[in-house]
């Protein structure tokens, strides 16, 4: 025997239906404690007496008997009547009327009511029930506790094609393959062991009948018992989620194109992200060709498309190309290529299921796939602007379903999307390459020749960020065998920080020449900056590109005959020296405003070096990226100088290892000099009296000095030009002269005096006495010109020395 329990939401339950027993004339026999409760009236009240008289109100008397007259003919009568209580109100119940059978004895009917509310509560959810099995688009299964199935619904008919009668008695996960119906009985088994339910649980399924084809549906389970806690089975609700899933799966894709490609502006690391993207969601294997001018950031033309590089593959698992075709090697299709079709004709090709000599054909042709097991192929062209760039090819050799022609629809739209990518990347690429000429153009080929410092230096443009720097750095000899150091930095990126670097580049040159000091050559770069700002805010005008806004200027000017160097900087970060024995130091100067902001002046600051110093100018790349704080940078740079290494070279190398990454986001400009004296013995200097013997004794104390430097050849010329300069002096300036003589890569002779008046030199007249003396003084030199210093000026000139050793 097998003890059941009853649902409470059962009304004709036994404990929750009233059961009355009426012999064949109406009169009541049996009386239940439940219809007592219902009705008010006790067993002896009614026992024995005509249910129409004490439970039927007189008003719905006909209706009753209309009721008793269908139950005699039928046998039974269910439905809803009205009864009267004791205390004289109407209970409404639903009644279940049936006729037993007593033989010879007569007829007797047995009744079961409940409230109707209860009754009507009870149908509803009965007819919910039959609508999950009979009406509900959503599948039910139920599994009985020993994991076969008791009943389906036609929901899943419909998903199956299998019969629902079918499936009674079957286990679990029978009609499914392997993988599936083992996923299947083991969570049927979860639930049904621990009774947590499932919910929106989503399996892959395949049918036996037709594995081809793969299925996603959404399933939640949950545990059947009965009101005693004894298990019953479990209930499943599958719902057929395939078109839903692939919709979901093409969005998915789509996100992931706009927020995993085009983020680096590089066509071949563009092409790899399109690729990946592509596996395993919508293909096995994936490859992105690429015409070579693209590649190159070229524009490509519409004629038929030539060779091709493969920059981007993607396979599922480890599988490797075969033939083996790596990033970066040149592919050329056959022209009777899917791939040659593409690009020549920019259509996209859909082959459901290649033929089977495809494998063959293939490989003559030159579209070998990474798997020769490859059973489904889509081929789309990657094209953006009207201009086809290359194709993307798509192979299935694991998945068993075919491309179909939403598969060609959303590869063409991902494919669209990845092509403006990598028309950004390969224009960004072209604008690169166009500022890297301009750029390099722009930048000093070589260090001059000097013999003021040694000097080692690296320049290293952002192989990150929208563009190159305005980064900049110079050498500039002077006059007097000094030096010019120069490092700026433009605000901006791109061409037009390029093309303002140049014009601050050609500008400090200019000024340099003109012998100015640091503070008063950022001055005059200061306004060339605002100049620019000007043009570019004119009324009525649009620039062109960005505005320039400022920049930042290092100049130092080193001499090596006093070993002093003046340095000035504007908004520039300090340079470090590093002295002889090792010690390192940031040389404490006065910021400065950066060019372009105005208001404030500059200062210049001057210090000795010994000879050997290094002095060690750079931008901001140097010092670290922009999220790394400043001073952090500067104390690992002045760790990196801390200990030099013997070639200057070797020093300069081991502060860009030790400091600039491999692949920086701003330019580099690194910019290391070590400093040189002059011997004592190749400089002469002597102070002159403003008198007219002066010039005499110029030509003396000049002759003697070349005689003892071996110089003897360059005697008559340095003579005229020493007295000449000498004579000047005399006559406009009206203090004493200053004559030195310099020995280095060439003969420098220089007249120093206290005056500002600057000497111009013309073209005498034949009637002239005199105005010729600066003519013949630049006639028979290499080089002359005129520095002003705070006190006074000095007219200077450049002779070569012709081969003579120094």
């Amino acid at each position: 025997m097998t003890e059941l329990s009853e649902s409470h939401d059962d009304p004709f339950a036994l404990h929750l239906a009233a059961l009355v027993v009426l012999d064949d004339r109406g009169t009541v026999v049996g009386w239940s404690r439940r219809a007592q409760e219902l009705l008010g009236h006790p067993d002896a009240a009614v026992i024995g007496r005509p249910a129409f008289e004490v439970l039927v109100d007189p008003r719905d008397l006909p209706v009753v008997t209309e009721a008793a007259a269908k139950c005699r003919r039928a046998g039974g009568w269910f439905g809803l009547l009205t009864l009267r209580h004791r205390d004289g109100q109407l209970v409404e119940l639903g009644l279940r009327a049936h006729e037993p059978s007593r033989g010879d004895r007569g007829r007797e009917w047995f009744l079961a009511g409940a409230l109707a509310s209860d009754v009507l509560e009870w149908q509803r959810d009965r007819a919910v029930l039959d609508g999950l099995y009979r009406q509900c688009p959503i599948g039910l299964v139920i599994h009985g506790p020993d994991q076969r199935i008791l009943r389906v619904n036609r929901a899943i008919e419909r998903f199956s094609g299998v019969p629902a009668a079918d499936f009674r008695g079957l286990s679990t996960g029978r009609l499914l393959l392997a993988d599936d119906a083992r996923k299947a009985v083991d969570r049927v088994r979860q639930v049904m062991q621990t009774g947590r339910p499932l919910v929106y649980s989503e399996q892959f399924v395949r049918l036996e009948q037709d594995p081809a084809r793969e299925r996603v549906a959404l399933v939640s389970s949950f545990r059947m018992e009965d009101p005693s806690g004894r298990v019953l089975g479990v209930a499943e609700m599958i719902e057929d989620i395939t078109d839903r899933h692939r919709a979901q799966r093409r969005l998915a894709l789509l996100d992931q194109v706009g927020s995993r490609i085009g983020t680096t502006l590089d066509v071949a690391e563009t092409a790899r992200e399109l690729a990946e993207v592509m596996v395993p969601h919508l293909a096995d294997h994936a490859s992105v060709d690429l015409l070579q001018a693209v590649t190159r950031g070229e524009e490509p033309t519409r004629a038929v498309a030539g060779p091709v590089v493969r920059l981007g593959t993607s396979s599922v698992g480890a599988q490797r190309p075969v033939p083996p075709h790596p990033e970066g090697e040149r592919v050329e299709f056959g022209p009777d290529t899917p791939q040659a079709g593409c690009l020549a004709e920019g259509r996209p090709v859909l082959e459901p299921v290649l033929p089977p000599d495809w494998v063959s054909a293939a490989g003559r042709q030159g579209a070998q796939a990474p798997d020769l097991g490859a059973h489904s192929l889509i081929v789309v062209p990657l094209a953006a602007r009207g201009l086809v760039l290359g194709v993307m090819t798509l192979w299935r050799s694991r998945r068993p379903d075919a491309f179909e022609t939403d598969d060609l629809t959303l590869a063409q739209e991902l494919a669209s999307r990845a092509a403006v990518a990598i028309d950004n990347a390969r224009r960004f690429t072209q604008q690169q390459q166009t500022a890297f000429t301009l750029q390099s153009s722009l930048l000093p080929r070589a260090v001059p020749d000097q013999s003021a410092v040694e000097v080692a230096l690296r320049y290293l443009p952002a192989s990150a960020g929208p563009g190159l720097g305005g980064d900049w750095f110079d050498v500039i000899p002077l006059s007097g065998a000094r030096v010019a150091l120069v490092v700026g930095d433009v605000v901006g990126r791109g061409i037009h920080a390029a093309a303002t670097m140049g014009r601050l580049r050609t500008a400090a040159h200019t000024l340099a020449s003109l012998d100015l000091e640091p503070d008063e050559v950022l001055s005059r770069l200061d306004d060339l900056v605002n100049l620019l700002a000007a043009e570019q805010e004119a009324v009525g005008e649009r620039p062109l590109g960005e505005q320039v806004v400022g920049a930042t200027c290092l100049y130092a000017v080193y001499d090596p005959v006093s070993g002093r160097c003046s340095v000035a900087r504007a908004g520039h970060p300090p340079p470090v020296v590093t002295a002889p024995d090792g010690q390192v130091a940031l040389l404490d100067l006065p910021a400065g405003p950066p060019l372009g902001l105005g208001g404030l002046p500059f200062e210049a600051r001057d210090i000795e070096l010994a000879e050997g110093s290094l002095l060690c100018l750079y931008t901001n790349g140097i010092i670290g990226e922009r999220h790394i704080d400043a001073d952090a940078g500067l104390t690992k740079l002045c760790a990196a100088l801390a200990r030099p290494a013997g070639a200057l070279e070797r020093t300069c190398q081991a502060v860009v290892d030790a400091l600039v990454p491999s692949r920086p986001s701003d330019d580099v400009v690194l910019l290391i000099a070590r400093t040189r004296v002059l011997p004592p013995h190749n400089v002469a200097s002597w102070r002159l009296p403003p008198e007219p013997a002066s010039a005499g004794r110029a030509r003396a104390l000049a002759s003697a000095k070349l005689s003892e430097w071996g110089l003897e050849h360059l005697a008559f010329t340095t003579e005229l030009i020493a007295s000449e300069l000498v004579t000047n002096v005399y006559r406009y300036a009206g203090g004493p002269a200053t004559l030195r003589l310099i020995r280095e890569q060439c003969l420098v002779c220089e007249v120093s005096d206290t005056s500002h008046t600057s000497p111009h030199l013309r073209r005498a007249r034949t009637t002239d006495e005199g105005g010729r003396g600066l003519f013949l003084v630049a006639q028979m030199t290499e080089r002359w010109g005129t520095r002003y210093t705070r006190e006074g000026k000095t007219v200077w000139t450049e002779q070569p020395l012709t081969g003579t050793p120094v």
